[in-house]
Formats: C-alpha cells, sequence, structure tokens
C-alpha cells in the first residue's frame, strides 16, 4: 500500500498500473490516475489495520487514509483495500464497501402487493417474499 501511495506522489503511474491485479488493470486509465494524481498535494498516509499479508498468506488487506488537497480543499481517502499474490507479487485486487455506506439498489424494490418476480402470477408477499 505504501509502495502505490508513494506511486501518487511521485507520479509513477507505470508502477501503479504493473501493481494492479490482472482484473483491476481492465479499467486502469493512466490518464485519469495522472489527473488525479497530478492536482492533488499529497498530506501522508495512514495505515489503520491489516489482516494477513504475511510471507505465507496468498491474500490480504489494508485499511488506511490518505490525505490529498485538491483545489484548495484538504480531503480524506478512507479505503479497506484488498491485496492478492500474481506471480508472487503483491498487489491491489479492490476494495471492501466502507462500513455504514449507502448501499444502492439497482432494482426498484418490490412492493409487498406487487406481482412476484419469479412468475408465478401470485403477490410477492404470497410467495417469495413470505416468512414461512
Amino acid at each position: 500500500m505504501r509502495s502505490r501511495y508513494s506511486a501518487y506522489v511521485k507520479h509513477a503511474f507505470d508502477h501503479l498500473g504493473r501493481t494492479l491485479s490482472t482484473e483491476q488493470r481492465k479499467d486502469y486509465s493512466t490518464e485519469d490516475a495522472r489527473r488525479w494524481s497530478e492536482k492533488s498535494e499529497w498530506l501522508g498516509l495512514t495505515i489503520l489495520r491489516t489482516e494477513k499479508g504475511g510471507p505465507a498468506d496468498s491474500e490480504g488487506l489494508v485499511e488506511f487514509a490518505a490525505r490529498f488537497r485538491s483545489e484548495g480543499e484538504e480531503h480524506e481517502h478512507l479505503e479497506t483495500a484488498l491485496f492478492t499474490r500474481e506471480a508472487g507479487n503483491w498487489v491491489y485486487a479492490g476494495q471492501l464497501p466502507q462500513r455504514g455506506a449507502t448501499v444502492r439498489r439497482e432494482t426498484p424494490k418490490i412492493g409487498r402487493n406487487d406481482p412476484c418476480p419469479c412468475g408465478s402470477g401470485k403477490k410477492y408477499k404470497k410467495c417469495c417474499g413470505s416468512a414461512a
């Protein structure tokens, strides 16, 4: 985690790309990373906790706070980052949702009196929504 933070500070975008998992690399944009890194003044990294990530582990997590200033305002980025090993190297594999974070529903909520989405023809409350 420290090396990735340092890469943002030093604008080492190749390192950022190399330290992403194969899956994360699919969405990586060097240009987006460059824009964010160069418009920010990096103020510090605090490691809040770690789990696993030792020499014998194949995965680990790092909860951290990265402070930065952008457009004259100070910000703090909080994240619980997941790391895995690929070809023996630690790579960033994504993040866990923040505790207490708002979860957005992708589909409309099904009402109790709405038709059941399973297609039974019954009301949701009498079918899949029953507490039976």
